[in-house]
């Protein structure tokens, strides 16, 4: 650990005001062996941030399941294990039902929670079913979201907070292509998953809104491997889940998952 590196990995001022944030924080509960946390983070952040500390015995990335994209940062002491977590962690999960005829999306429930004055850090990852919601956040603000969280966009809600032990990951509505592209450049698999031209796909590229498994991408060849999920702001989401034959026209055959 060695705090002069913030100024290595920072890309901009945001950057190190973030990482000197952390590197407080963090640092007091190594110093004191208390259990310390962040805000949650964006892939890209918790990037910075493993870049920052390195393997620093005590500390994990936690948001509020295994699968969790934005995830906390935190130490625990040697008297805790991970398991403590669940029981008594930072994070908490809020479950929102509304009616099936609705169809909320996750914008509209981002939008109404910063609208009503919570910050980003405050929030992890949201995950929209049908006629249901689960949305992470830090347990000091989930009594008032419980009491003033009323609507997302349009659609009532009915909130009640659940155990993350009783989290189940709701399987995910998508909308599956088969296509062939030119190559596994990333504005050609945007392109097929997007039904939107390589020009535009580039577009969104450079313009800074696409990012590779939560990391962001500038580049429009980078390469494309099987797995990758694509998220393109103002667009959605897209997983490349299956690379299959080269046609004989030399194109690739691919399978695309399109989230809803």
């Amino acid at each position: 650990m060695d705090r002069r590196n913030i100024d290595k990995i920072a890309a901009n001022d945001d950057d190190r005001l973030l990482l000197a944030k952390l590197w407080d924080k963090i640092s007091r509960g190594i110093q004191k062996n208390i259990l310390v946390y962040t805000g949650f983070l964006s892939p890209r952040e918790q990037q910075m941030a493993n870049f920052l500390f390195g393997n620093e015995d005590g500390l994990c990335f936690w948001g509020g399941y295994t699968e969790a994209e934005r995830k906390m940062l935190v130490y625990l002491p040697d008297y805790c294990d991970e398991a403590a977590l669940y029981r008594e962690g930072p994070v908490t999960c809020l479950e929102a039902s509304f009616y099936h005829t609705e169809a909320p999306s996750h914008r509209d429930f981002l939008g109404a929670l910063i609208g009503s004055g919570i910050t980003r850090e405050c929030i992890g990852d949201i995950l929209v079913a049908d006629g249901l919601a689960h949305f992470f956040v830090t347990k000091d603000i989930a009594p008032y979201i419980l009491q003033s969280f009323e609507k997302a966009g349009r659609t009532a809600l009915r909130l009640k907070e659940i155990p993350l032990s009783a989290f189940r990951l709701p399987d995910q509505k998508f909308t599956e292509i088969n296509d062939t592209v030119a190559s596994l450049r990333l504005d050609s698999i945007l392109s097929a998953g997007f039904r939107i031209s390589r020009n535009v796909a580039s577009e969104y590229i450079t313009a800074g809104k696409v990012a590779i498994d939560g990391l962001p991408c500038e580049k429009a060849d980078r390469s494309v491997t099987e797995g990758c999920k694509l998220s393109v702001r103002g667009l959605g989401k897209v997983q490349l889940t299956q690379i299959g034959r080269t046609t004989k026209k030399g194109r690739i055959a691919v399978t695309i998952h399109r989230y809803e």
